[in-house]
């Protein structure tokens, strides 16, 4: 039995895309909703009380779309809201900091992992404690880099900006000897270019939690029998398959950021706009 309901995905801005890409690719029969909360970009300044405010009622307005599970495609609100939001919400819901996490374990040699993300996830210490969780052997080195998430946003993640931002925080983390580092917002694979440059001869293992939090999405709608059941058609499925996309604002911005990053169109974003309980579309949108 087939379940065609979508699945939800949400982000402050275009790093959960990396997310739905991952989806995209490994679950290509599912459909997929996509919703940036631009008006309150970015959430890494913001207290973890107002974060989960907004992933709650980000949440409670995919729920009402009849999506039968959610993605919290962004480390700081899932550090915020995850255990929450799985306390109130009937459906699953999924988050990036543990799949990561165990990657980041399963991966280093030395027991030594540094974890790179926003003031708002280093300050929860989530990803210490899931990746002491999957290991309690193993050090971690928690690092933040200043306006990264901007840089991305602006479309300067393949630029010199990007890699003086990047230097002093990499210098740090080969100082410490970390041999594994997990890229802990999902803005940040898309500073991959950057990154190898940067680290250029040295040895480093990069983990992002994109594919992981996609293969165990995987997991829980094949126990769950919940798929689509769909056989897809041959080939690369592109973003605009069976994707619907929405922002709180700036849809124009967003459309033009995403392509150029992704290198590939997108939907015409729907403008949405935030009610205390939930999110409602605005009218004439």
């Amino acid at each position: 039995m087939s379940d065609s309901r979508p699945i939800g995905v949400f982000d402050s801005g275009v790093g959960g895309l990396t997310v739905l890409r991952e989806i995209r690719h490994q679950m290509p029969a599912e459909a997929l909703i996509y919703l940036a909360d631009l008006e309150h970009f970015p959430y890494g300044p913001r207290s973890q009380e107002q974060v989960r405010g907004l992933a709650l009622d980000i949440i409670d307005m995919l729920a009402g779309m009849d999506t039968k599970l959610v993605v919290i495609a962004c480390n700081t609100a899932t550090a915020a809201a995850l255990h929450v939001a799985r306390e109130r919400f009937d459906i699953p819901v999924v988050g990036v900091i543990a799949p990561g996490a165990q990657a980041a374990a399963a991966a280093t040699r030395n027991s030594r992992v540094a974890v790179l993300s926003t003031e708002g996830t280093r300050a929860s210490g989530e990803y210490v404690h899931a990746i002491r969780e999957a290991n309690p052997g193993i050090a971690v080195l928690s690092e933040v880099a200043a306006d990264l998430v901007e840089i991305v946003e602006d479309g300067d993640a393949d630029t010199p900006r990007a890699d003086a931002a990047l230097r002093p925080v990499l210098d740090r983390i080969f100082g410490w000897g970390a041999d594994t580092l997990v890229l802990g917002c999902t803005h940040y694979p898309l500073l991959r270019p950057a990154l190898q440059r940067v680290i250029g001869s040295r040895r480093l293992r990069v983990v992002d939690s994109a594919d992981t939090t996609a293969a165990r999405v995987r997991r829980i709608v094949a126990v769950n029998r919940i798929g689509a059941g769909e056989v897809p058609k041959p080939g690369p499925q592109p973003f605009a398959e069976r994707t619907e996309i929405l922002v709180t604002a700036a849809p124009s911005r967003f459309r033009e950021n995403a392509a150029r990053l992704f290198g590939e169109p997108l939907p015409d974003p729907r403008l949405v706009r935030p009610v205390r309980q939930g999110i409602r579309v605005a009218a004439g949108s």
